[in-house]
């Protein structure tokens, strides 16, 4: 099927019987099934529950010998599931509190980055990046390694100074970089293992104002000649592309300004067209629902996300898979995969390709590597994208890939024990704070081997 014809009827398709989940509910006859956000999972879970307040959280974990944490339901995979019981913190007050002095916010877990970017903003204030989407929540995105783009920036748990965890048997335990130091780093990204996070500190930014452009039709060659300049000539820089014809479909243009003043661009950009007209990803898409282009300045919220956060996607109608290579072996990467264009272009949306700086967060799939991810948004079809991610894995292994925790994936725990040098001491941790594996799920007994 065409690219436009599938986005013309892929809501059709969802209505209909003809994409089944990945996982189908278990339980009694009165259970109501819950969905992740792109339909692809249907939970297993026994039941969900959702407390108001830390005391309802501990009195939740005394009765249960089995849980997992459900965030905004933006990852793809199991990492979040369980036949047991699941625990959301939704219920629970944003309580948001900026401390002007210390250059901090602390959040309540659940709350989503466009809330929480939009109380900071008020305030003077800014996180110094955020992801595609801003509806994904604060605890969630940090703990399987979310991320924007752009070479200084860090992903976005990668200026968590604090949290206040849950442990299993109910204790409040607060953990702090500045207390915990090299421990607290392999706390951060925790993948749902350790315990309920319920409040998160994270450093903030006085704010700022950005604009954004978008050019057309980079030539591959061009990306190939001039990578570092390139990704470097902006706050934030996307590509986004089918893999097809030897060219990047668009790039994305993220400038951080000052004084609201629109900076002049080029109208070619080694190779690519400035665009006339505001443009979606996939271009058969309206943008009225992504953030504002042409240069148009505005705060830095409002133009990070590649999407406005008042644009509410209830379902997702995609599935997306996500790796990561050491950047000085990115071009050979986008070069192994447009080798490949030819396989993945039929069941592929669109893929981007973004930029994060290293971090020390041991189960951070940018520990200790500036990295270029390689992001894919597949069609509906699991069946396809399962047999097509073996094959993607394979090109890619030779470059140290790591995946998204959020993502679907299909490398074995071993593939993973290679890339995370401290995927032992993390192993450490959650036998530590979890004793009993009152968090464990398949997902983390699979893939982390405990």
């Amino acid at each position: 099927m065409k690219k436009r014809a599938f986005l013309k009827t892929s809501g059709l398709l969802l209505a209909g019987n003809s994409f089944l989940p990945m996982v189908s509910c278990s339980g009694g006859k009165h259970q109501v099934s819950r969905e992740n956000w792109a339909g692809n999972l249907v939970y297993s879970a026994s039941g969900l529950e959702r407390p108001g307040g830390v005391s309802e959280v501990r009195k939740v974990l005394s009765k249960q010998n089995h849980l997992r944490v459900l965030g905004t339901r933006h990852s793809f995979n199991t990492i979040a599931d369980t036949p047991h019981r699941q625990i959301s913190l939704d219920a629970m007050d944003d309580l948001i509190e900026i401390s002007a002095a210390d250059r901090t916010v602390s959040v309540n877990g659940s709350t989503q980055y466009g809330v929480l970017a939009s109380t900071l903003h008020e305030a003077g204030f800014a996180l110094h990046n955020l992801a595609s989407l801003p509806h994904i929540s604060v605890a969630g995105a940090c703990a399987t390694g979310t991320h924007g783009s752009g070479d200084k920036n860090g992903n976005l748990p990668s200026v968590v100074v604090g949290m206040d965890l849950i442990t299993a048997n109910g204790d409040v335990v607060q953990v702090s970089e500045e207390r915990d130091g090299d421990r607290f780093h392999g706390m951060v990204v925790h993948l749902g293992a350790l315990g309920v996070v319920h409040r998160v500190t994270l450093k903030i930014e006085p704010t700022f104002d950005v604009c954004q452009f978008v050019y057309e039709d980079l030539p591959l060659h061009s990306l190939s000649d001039h990578f570092e300049e390139i990704f470097s000539s902006g706050y934030s820089v996307s590509l986004f592309t089918d893999w097809q014809g030897h060219r990047i479909n668009q790039l994305w243009l993220k400038m951080r300004i000052h004084g609201m003043q629109i900076p002049r661009v080029a109208e070619d950009f080694y190779g690519a067209t400035l665009a006339q007209n505001h443009l979606h990803p996939i271009r058969e898409i309206s943008p009225v629902n992504c953030t504002e282009q042409m240069g148009l300045p505005g705060p830095w919220h409002l133009r990070l996300p590649h999407f406005k956060m008042e644009f509410t996607p209830s379902s997702g109608a995609e599935l997306q898979s996500e790796y990561f290579v050491p950047r000085e072996r990115a071009v050979e990467a986008i070069h192994a995969l447009y080798e490949m264009g030819a396989e993945i272009y039929p069941h592929l949306l669109i893929s981007e390709v973004r930029s994060i700086a290293a971090d020390q967060l041991w189960m951070s799939p940018s520990y200790g590597r500036d990295s270029i991810a390689l992001h894919f948004t597949w069609k509906p079809d699991w069946a396809s994208v399962q047999k097509l991610l073996p094959k993607i894995e394979s090109r890619l292994k030779p470059f140290g890939v790591r995946p998204h925790w959020g993502k679907l994936f299909t490398l074995q725990a071993s593939d993973l024990e290679a890339q995370y040098e401290r995927i032992g001491d993390f192993r450490d941790l959650i036998r530590e704070y979890d004793p009993k594996g009152k968090f464990k799920n398949d997902f983390i007994a699979n893939h982390l081997s405990i």
